[in-house]
């Protein structure tokens, strides 16, 4: 039977491209239009995604000594992009999530140390949790910008891709 934790992060791929096909729907500005929110842009909030989901990726494959290098190069590969090529980074990372989550036992309780919150023993599958919650909650924060701009959000509830999906699974 295939573990809970990778149908979740399924659920994740599909709404972060869902939330790309709509932006690239509207006015190409309006993705690093700057605006009083929880980021400075839609873009800054994606960029903000990606670099957590990457963090994570390599905490769950112990390359802890590449975080911060790896999130410092991020920043930098991003600036100037357009939201069509950070799909393409995000589409990228998918790819190498599932490659790794298809070669652990995501029952498998792995340690986790942080300089600030200290050391955290966690299966990977709630770490891959995690990181669908956090894309959640950050999707929300892009519609709500999106709306402060007088634009609509597109419908991410995971009950959405249940739909989607029901022949498949």
């Amino acid at each position: 039977m295939r573990h809970r934790a990778l149908q979740l992060y399924d659920y994740h791929v599909w709404a972060n491209e869902k939330v790309f096909r709509h932006l690239k729907e509207l006015p190409k500005e309006i993705v690093h239009k700057e605006i009083p929110s929880v980021f400075p842009s839609l873009f800054d909030a994606l960029v903000h995604m990606y670099r957590v989901d990457n963090t994570w990726l390599l905490a769950m494959s112990g390359r802890l000594d590449e975080i911060v290098p790896s999130a410092d190069r991020i920043a930098e590969e991003t600036k100037g992009k357009g939201v069509g090529e950070l799909q393409t980074m995000f589409i990228q990372l998918s790819e190498r999530y599932k490659a790794f989550l298809g070669t652990v036992d995501l029952e498998a309780v792995s340690s986790y140390t942080h300089p600030r919150y200290g050391t955290l023993n966690a299966r990977y599958g709630d770490i891959v949790q995690h990181v669908v919650n956090h894309g959640t909650y950050h999707r929300g924060n892009i519609t709500a910008m999106l709306r402060q701009l007088g634009y609509a959000g597109t419908p991410t509830d995971y009950v959405f891709y249940l739909y989607d999906v029901k022949d498949r699974l």
